[in-house]
């Protein structure tokens, strides 16, 4: 069965291929990134691309009257978009602290509070986090902002699994390890990280229609690295 999809941060990186992955599968989908051009060009009948701001919780209101007026439902969200701000923490100010926590956990949680009334039963958000928003994992110097947000959404997704299982929408995370994106390379420079984004794309595309049948308020840790 066809579902009606979101996704965010579709520019580059693991939201681009994960979009093609699920478009090309027939579903429909919505694209929300500032960006748009890369997949306005894919021209695919089944992907409409909004901009979005996701640090401006305004920016949020077309992507939400487009789903209001066309589609009606939206069957899986999936909160990917990510912002890095790699910086000694002496160096961070309030606002990268700011920046960073606008897309990474506020926007995570206005939107999905958004979408939510369209979910029906069975419905799945799924939350992309990262290895080092996990307690006890290895940690990198630099990343204060960018790990905690990532931990914030881990425990929001949690609460909210526990606050929404009477009306059946799961929420789980996918706390990713290295992938080969921009993003990363813009972070650390050279560093050649185990998996592409359409490596990643893939696993994330299988959950993301899947997941939910198996797990509810969970956080999967997909990492091909020890720690």
């Amino acid at each position: 069965m066809k579902k009606h999809i979101v996704v965010t941060g579709t520019s580059r990186g693991v939201g681009f291929e994960l979009v093609k992955k699920l478009a090309k599968d027939g579903h429909q989908i919505l694209a929300l990134s500032r960006n748009t051009k890369p997949t306005e060009a894919l021209k695919l009948e089944n992907i409409t691309s909004i901009s979005t701001d996701l640090s401006d919780i305004n920016s949020l209101d077309n992507a939400i009257g487009f789903i209001k007026s066309n589609w009606k439902q939206v069957d899986i969200l999936v909160n990917n978009a990510g912002k890095l701000i790699n910086k000694p923490f002496s160096e961070l100010s309030f606002s990268d602290f700011e920046e960073v926590y606008k897309v990474n956990v506020f926007a995570v949680a206005e939107l999905t509070k958004k979408i939510i009334p369209f979910m029906p039963l069975k419905s799945h958000v799924v939350t992309i986090s990262s290895m080092g928003g996990i307690q006890g994992s290895m940690k990198f110097p630099g990343l204060a902002a960018y790990s905690s947000a990532k931990g914030a959404v881990i425990t929001l997704s949690e609460l909210l699994a526990e606050e929404y299982k009477e009306q059946q929408i799961a929420f789980n995370v996918l706390a990713l390890g290295a992938v080969q994106t921009e993003m990363l390379e813009e972070a650390f420079p050279g560093y050649q990280a185990p998996l592409s984004a359409s490596e990643m794309a893939d696993y994330v595309f299988d959950f993301s229609l899947n997941g939910n049948k198996y797990y509810n308020g969970k956080t999967l840790q997909v990492s091909s690295s020890t720690p």
